[in-house]
């Protein structure tokens, strides 16, 4: 099988990491995250110029028609770089429920997500659906031609800043059934909600959502009225695929920074890198990064067929959650205490990893959805 990249995609690697060598480096990012906002406005329309956002939308959509390797490419190179900015959230996760949307509720809200003029976030964890995106508590009553939301939506990504929030709530049904489910792109402005930012481990935002007595029109619903289930699946597992790009870049700057810190660390008058058991560590987070490319580039791939994707994202994810606890506590364990310091870029890497696995799902989860997935 053919893993060479095409000479576009390299163009498009190559640009993301020119932007991240020049534009963002450790000093600036770490400005950013501290800043209310939590990454910069003006680097978010840099997105749009350079076409980053147009990417993965149809041409018909205003988009630039490129594949599930070309936002592979762009996620693990944004993930070397730390990068804050809302790509997975406002164009990935967001973007891919509107991609499944109907014409006329993907040309009201993709125009300015693609030109970098807003941006969009996801609601569909509560504070009792662990990781069931089916169990939903939140309610869509009928009221004339429209509907009105009460609920709370938890741990929204770019829920603080987002422009456009695009929430599940039930219709019908109830627990964790998974008809039912409808989705709601909703102003971030309406009245009735309300929102409280917090940081995340990663110092990165997020935000709890609270909907009281918010009013929408039908024509506000993404997809149809009792079927958003499917939309929200799909859409959360070519996240999970994302997730796993960036996470193989954040697992490839963990392993060249510790293999480029024990070749200047010396105790004895030598090296550490010359420790035996040292080396050991470090080939062992090597072939834990390689792995997680190799299945990486099998999740994506299955991705552009157009295959059913739900094994291979939950086989990706549960890769990256194993092979990035690996890496990323072999990281700090061989950069001793100054692994663990707000000053060194490697224990903000380390925190990154941590919080990529317990995004939609940790390990335990995926691993018992791969084998349901199985056996259906």
């Amino acid at each position: 099988m053919d893993f060479a990249f095409t000479e576009e995609q390299d163009l498009l690697r190559d640009s993301v990491r020119k932007f991240v060598e020049k534009d963002y480096p450790f000093e600036r990012r770490q400005k950013l995250l501290e800043s209310d906002l939590g990454y910069s406005r003006e680097l978010w329309r840099g997105f749009a110029e350079l076409g980053w956002t147009a990417l993965p939308f149809s041409e018909e959509d205003g988009g630039l028609g490129g594949s599930a390797i070309d936002t592979m490419v762009i996620l693990e190179e944004l993930g070397k770089g730390l990068v804050l900015e809302p790509y997975l959230a406002s164009i990935v996760f967001a973007g891919g429920l509107l991609r499944q949307a109907k014409s006329e509720t993907r040309q009201r809200y993709l125009p300015g997500l693609i030109a970098g003029e807003t941006t969009a976030a996801v609601g569909f964890a509560e504070p009792d659906s662990r990781f069931d995106l089916a169990q939903i508590a939140t309610t869509a009553k009928k009221d004339g031609a429209g509907f009105v939301l009460n609920g709370q939506k938890i741990a929204v990504l770019n829920g603080h800043a987002a422009d456009l929030i695009i929430v599940s709530a039930r219709t019908s049904g109830k627990g964790s059934s998974q008809d039912g489910i409808t989705l709601f792109a909703i102003d971030a402005k309406a009245s009735g909600l309300s929102r409280v930012s917090y940081r995340t481990v990663d110092g990165q935002h997020a935000a709890s959502i609270k909907l009281e007595n918010v009013k929408v029109g039908a024509d506000q619903i993404v997809g149809e009225l009792d079927k958003g289930f499917p939309l929200l699946e799909r859409a959360a597992d070519e996240t999970l695929i994302g997730l796993g790009a960036e996470a193989v870049g954040v697992m490839e700057v963990l392993v060249k920074q510790t293999v480029e810190y024990t070749k200047e660390r010396k105790q004895f008058g030598v090296p550490i890198a010359s420790f035996q058991v040292l080396q050991h560590r470090m080939v062992d987070m090597y072939m834990e990064h390689e792995q997680s490319k190799s299945m990486l580039f099998m999740a994506a791939m299955t991705q552009e067929s157009g295959r059913p994707i739900q094994r291979a994202a939950s086989a990706l994810k549960v890769q990256i959650g194993k092979s990035g606890r690996i890496v990323g506590q072999s990281a700090i364990q061989n950069h001793g205490g100054m692994g663990m310091t707000d000053e060194l870029a490697v224990s903000h890497y380390f925190k990154r990893i941590t919080m990529i696995d317990l995004f939609l799902g940790n390990v335990d989860h995926h691993i018992e959805r791969y084998r349901l997935t199985a056996s259906e």
